[in-house]
This record gives structure tokens, sequence and C-alpha cells, in this order.
């Protein structure tokens, strides 16, 4: 999720509903009658309070959190409307390098710096 303001692109993230003292991109689960980018773009409003524009898928990535394999599937989203947060988490919009060093996990990081030239292509249009 990104959006470009007077200083400049930024991204956001928000903190992980468990353990807030981590910093993600907003995900969860897909709902039954809902495909992935519809599962993204409810997350993101749920999560943090922004409406968001699906744009493009970025990467599937794979864990193992508890030894157990999930996919975790990042969409380049661009901020269409913002409010609070949801679900008693907090939100920061940075510019990428300093997303970069708040979030917590190497594969968002990684995330990131894939989905950073296509947010820079995005943005010049």
């Amino acid at each position: 999720m990104f959006r470009t303001t007077a200083d400049g692109l930024q991204v956001l993230i928000v903190t992980a509903k468990r353990r807030p003292d981590e910093w993600v991109f907003p995900k969860g689960h897909i709902e039954a009658d809902e495909s992935a980018a519809d599962a993204a773009v409810r997350e993101v409003h749920e999560e943090a309070g922004v409406a968001a524009e699906l744009l493009e898928p970025i990467e599937d990535v794979r864990i193992r959190p508890g030894g157990e394999e999930q996919v975790i599937r990042y969409f380049l989203m661009r901020a269409a409307g913002d409010a609070s947060p949801g679900e008693g988490r907090r939100a920061l919009w940075l510019a990428p390098r300093e997303a970069e060093r708040q979030l917590s996990f190497e594969e968002a990081r990684g995330t990131l710096r894939r989905a950073g030239t296509a947010m820079a292509r995005r943005n010049q249009s």
C-alpha cells in the first residue's frame, strides 16, 4: 500500500494483532466467498482504516509459522482514502527506506524492495 504526499512516496505498515511490538503489512485470511484480491482490499480497510485501489500482484511468500506452511499473497495497492486503524492496531505511513527499517520480518522487507520499482513506476503515471 502506498500513497504520494508533498514529501514523496509513503508506504503503509501496521502493528501485528497478536504482537503489537511487531510491524507488518496488513494481511489476513481469505473468506469463503472472496478472491485473494478482495481479501487484501478488505483486510487493509479493517486493519488500517484505508480504502485501497488494487493495482497488481507483487508476489507470493511462503512462511512456516509453527511448522505449518502458509502462503501470503502480496498486492500493490494505492491509498484511495483513509481513516483510523481498526482492530486495536497502530498504523504508520513511512518513506520506503524508513518502512524497510521498521518492518519486523525479512520476508516483508524483501517484498517491499521488490515492490519499490512498481511503486515508482505507478507514481510517475
